[in-house]
């Protein structure tokens, strides 16, 4: 796994701004390289301003011969403005040519797999065939929690700790909604760049905790590393309780 590395923004427009360019970087690299490339989404507010900053300035992305995945998604059904595949199309996949047969989005809970057990082994079942085709995911855009969660992983659960599913349940999330489908750490570990997008003075401490190798278990984001390089993309708020360069 690779060591953490920190970029430190003035602001949320700033932040945003790099977080933009890293997706059109890594992306096109990728498809310079392969041909193609994949990307896991993330949701929250800076998720999605990110994804509206790309449609704008996509750069040399070719839409066609990118496949898409979710970190995790709210077990809702189709068309509520909770679910983060909805945000992820209005602020950029409905804009640009991505071919739909590579969106891999998750169930809904009004869908064919109501179970969200089901659920997950059907998206588990989409994950498996990219990386059995691709070897890794090319980048996976990580938001994170004041607790320090990362994806629907939250500290001390048995969706942190799992060593072995690359997609799972929960029922119980501490934050609502209460059932979601998220990959697992190792599914994080199956990626080639892992890009954390942070801001907020209310999550420095977990910053700090997770640069400086705290156990996955107390804060989850401590163990989204990726295979080729891991990047926290911090706003100065979040970055408060690390040393200054």
């Amino acid at each position: 796994m690779s060591k953490p590395r920190t970029e430190v923004f003035a602001g949320t427009d700033e932040l945003v701004t790099a977080a933009a360019e890293h997706f059109v970087e890594i992306v096109t690299r990728a498809q310079a390289e392969r041909g193609s490339a994949s990307v896991v989404l993330t949701g929250g507010s800076t998720g999605i301003a990110l994804l509206d900053k790309v449609r704008r300035s996509p750069g040399k992305v070719d839409f066609a011969q990118l496949d898409v995945f979710w970190g995790d998604e709210r077990f809702v059904p189709a068309g509520d403005p909770e679910r983060n595949e909805l945000q992820a199309r209005q602020a950029l996949l409905d804009h640009v040519p991505v071919d739909p047969a590579r969106v891999h989005a998750t169930a809904t809970s009004d869908g064919e797999y109501p179970d969200p057990v089901e659920a997950a082994a059907e998206y588990s079942a989409a994950v498996h065939a990219h990386l059995a085709e691709h070897g890794a995911f090319d980048l996976h855009l990580l938001g994170m929690g004041g607790e320090g969660h990362v994806n629907s992983l939250f500290p001390h659960t048995d969706a942190v700790a799992e060593k072995h599913e690359l997609v799972v349940a929960v029922t119980d999330s501490p934050k609502p909604p209460a059932v979601r489908i998220t990959l697992t750490l190792p599914a994080v570990a199956l990626t080639r760049h892992v890009v954390l997008v942070v801001s907020g003075g209310a999550k420095a401490d977990a910053v700090a905790a997770a640069v400086f190798g705290a156990s996955a278990v107390d804060i989850p984001a401590a163990g989204a590393q990726g295979s080729a390089s891991t990047t926290w993309l911090l706003d100065e708020a979040a970055a408060a309780k690390l040393p200054k360069p």
